[in-house]
């Protein structure tokens, strides 16, 4: 079973709901056949590099700092409850997140895929780091075992920059209006937000249809068990 999320790093829903599900693959009675794939999807295109703080982003939007309290405070709880610890989805600072992308498509090339987008969400929730610059994404592939030399090259050339573009296109011919967008064998679409028993009895109706039991309509008839027992 291969399950795709959609997500952008600095996606508040998304750092929490990316934890929640590993721990209900975890749950699932064949999480051992179970496979997370990271899709990248940039939510705030055209930011300025200086970034902007949650709370400004709120502000500019219209909401008030109440509403957008009641909105991002329960997701700070709900992270934590799944284990992340100290979760920070309102005092932070977002930007723009293109070559943020690139470098995760360059991981998950040499090997790191769920290493880089594990470690690039807890940097950013658990201590507010920004991530987005040439210098402050360089600096971070050093710290997960990459060539800083080859990772500055990769994000000067663009290498990745159609990739990543083709992630987000993907996902909006899917249904993506927004993320996190998650996708269970590429027929099965689940929103942000839910809970971890909606994941497992989601991944367990799929696999219960792609693994369909045989019927017996004419009777099981006599047989030996593995215990070496029969039964007549």
């Amino acid at each position: 079973m291969q399950i795709e999320m959609w997500s952008d790093i600095i996606c508040p829903i998304c750092g929490m709901t990316q934890l929640r599900l590993r721990n209900a693959v975890a749950e699932f009675e064949h999480a051992d056949e179970v496979e997370i794939i990271h899709r990248s999807f940039q939510v705030h295109p055209g930011m300025a590099p200086e970034g902007i703080t949650q709370t400004q982003l709120s502000l500019n939007a219209g909401m008030t700092r109440k509403q957008m309290n009641s909105i991002l405070r329960p997701v700070e709880v709900a992270a934590d409850e799944e284990g992340f610890g100290g979760y920070h989805a309102i005092d932070r600072t977002l930007g723009p997140t293109d070559l943020t992308h690139e470098l995760l498509a360059y991981a998950t090339d040499q090997g790191k895929h769920h290493e880089a987008w594990t470690a690039m969400f807890n940097a950013h929730f658990r201590t507010n780091r920004q991530l987005w610059t040439l210098e402050q994404l360089v600096g971070f592939a050093g710290e997960i075992g990459l060539d800083e030399d080859d990772a500055r090259e990769v994000l000067v050339s663009r290498r990745y920059k159609r990739q990543v573009e083709q992630e987000q296109e993907r996902g909006q011919r899917m249904g993506a209006h927004g993320t996190p967008f998650i996708v269970i064998d590429e027929k099965y679409a689940i929103g942000g937000g839910v809970d971890k028993a909606t994941f497992v009895r989601a991944m367990r109706q799929v696999w219960d249809e792609n693994h369909p039991a045989l019927s017996m309509p004419f009777g099981e008839g006599d047989q030996c068990g593995p215990d070496g027992a029969c039964a007549v």
